[in-house]
């Protein structure tokens, strides 16, 4: 048996219900997920491309509250209590309650992890700080677009985990993993701190070529379209889902 690969899998909270959402978590856990990065649905989402961005539009039309994705978070790990759950949302949702009563609620429901793309690493608001009170951790984002010195700078910060985003841009189109890739990845964990890839993950084989570079990968928008697809056949999604998962994580591969 070749080695599993540790996958993240991103899901967008109550897309496009909680129940199929539930049943696409369900499924990805069972696939081989590791982790799940579940995110909160948010008007503007940069980092995010068009499947993540019509997911959360979708959500948002039923007049979805950040309260609602809490408690569908608190589900999930309520139902996997093995399985690690990541937020990820935008600096807005966090500060608009203030980031520590956030960090507060987001543990009582279950989050081990914030990621937050737009709160930069040097600049995050106090939200490494309140994580570390409330025992989760600040993932924080590196991109290739940051400059040497910076990219220096969070790499020996201290975190215990960074997030590497493979390429500029948005989610969802291919990411090819290159020598420049390889090379950006070496440079994100120079410091010491486990990296989580990801961006454009779609395929088994962008997965185990990343898998010796990486903590874990990750993988989303692939994921949503297949939501997306699948939503008005429950068994349908859950078994495409499923599959999906085995494939990036290489589980049950020999």
């Amino acid at each position: 048996m070749s080695s599993k690969i540790k996958l993240m899998s991103h899901l967008v909270a109550g897309f496009p219900s909680d129940e199929i959402a539930f049943t696409a978590a369900r499924a990805l856990v069972q696939g081989g997920a590791d982790i799940l990065e579940v995110q909160l649905p948010f008007s503007d989402p940069s980092a995010d491309g068009p499947s993540i961005q019509n997911a959360c539009t979708k959500v948002l039309q039923r007049n979805y509250k950040t309260r609602d994705g809490l408690n569908f978070i608190k589900k999930l790990h309520e139902t996997f209590p093995q399985t690690k759950i990541y937020l990820m949302s935008y600096a807005s949702l966090v500060y608009t309650p203030g980031i520590e009563a956030f960090c507060k609620e987001a543990k009582k429901a279950g989050v081990d992890g914030m990621i937050i793309p737009d709160l930069p690493f040097d600049y995050d608001e106090g939200l490494t700080r309140y994580c570390n009170q409330n025992m989760m951790i600040n993932i924080p984002v590196a991109a290739p677009s940051m400059s040497k010195e910076r990219l220096s700078s969070l790499a020996h910060a201290g975190f215990p985990y960074i997030y590497a985003a493979l390429r500029t841009g948005i989610t969802g189109s291919d990411t090819k993993i290159d020598e420049a890739t390889l090379k950006f990845l070496e440079s994100v964990k120079e410091g010491g701190s486990k990296i989580y890839g990801g961006f454009g993950i779609s395929k088994g084989e962008q997965s185990k070529a990343l898998s010796s570079y990486v903590d874990a990968v990750v993988a989303g928008s692939v994921f949503v379209r297949i939501i997306e697809k699948y939503q008005n056949d429950k068994e349908a999604l859950f078994d495409k889902l499923r599959e999906k998962a085995e494939e990036i994580s290489g589980k049950n591969k020999v």
